[in-house]
């Protein structure tokens, strides 16, 4: 295969780094996320099972969760599906949750448990966000509820068909009147 871009065999052994850290950059966002929530007191957030039950299958601790869910969402990884799918191949996703591969009911089943908390941890972030001065001074906000839209040439108005429409209102008061 002359004149072509070649990979490499792959039963042929490399020599990857032996360390999942030195995959992640120093500058990765990952890294960011990590220190933020390592920084939270999820008892305090009201997170369930940060103290761990004594008997029964060990369960996942809420940070690597937390983690997981608060990368997804800044990925745009909504489905816990697909979560699960992404901790089994995504570098920064096994160097966050340190190689755990959560299935998607555990992660789906933090997310209904534990909605309020996540919503304080969210809420914390944007201040810590606002205090590092990470924003720009215009913030907008999106909305992602869908209406019925009727935009038909009676419900359409410009300034000018407001003109004329209290015009004829005017008019219409005027008559009414006299």
């Amino acid at each position: 295969m002359k004149r072509f871009v070649v990979g490499e065999a792959r039963d042929q052994s490399t020599l990857f780094p032996t360390l999942l850290d030195d995959f992640i950059a120093e500058d990765n966002p990952v890294r960011a996320l990590e220190a933020f929530v390592e920084g939270l007191d999820l008892k305090d957030m009201g997170f369930k099972g940060v103290d761990p039950h004594a008997t029964g299958r060990p369960a996942y601790h809420p940070a690597v969760l937390l983690k997981l869910y608060i990368y997804g969402y800044l990925n745009r990884i909504q489905s816990s599906r697909r979560l699960e799918r992404e901790t089994q191949r995504n570098v920064e996703l096994m160097w966050l949750t340190e190689r755990l591969t959560p299935d998607f009911k555990t992660i789906a089943d933090f997310r209904k448990d534990n909605g309020d908390a996540i919503r304080r941890v969210c809420r914390e972030f944007i201040l810590l966000c606002r205090r590092l001065e990470l924003f720009s001074q215009a913030i907008v906000a999106i909305d992602g509820s869908k209406f019925k839209a009727v935009n038909n040439r009676n419900r359409n108005f410009t300034a000018t068909k407001m003109k004329r429409r209290l015009e004829q209102i005017e008019e219409s008061f005027n008559r009414y009147l006299s």
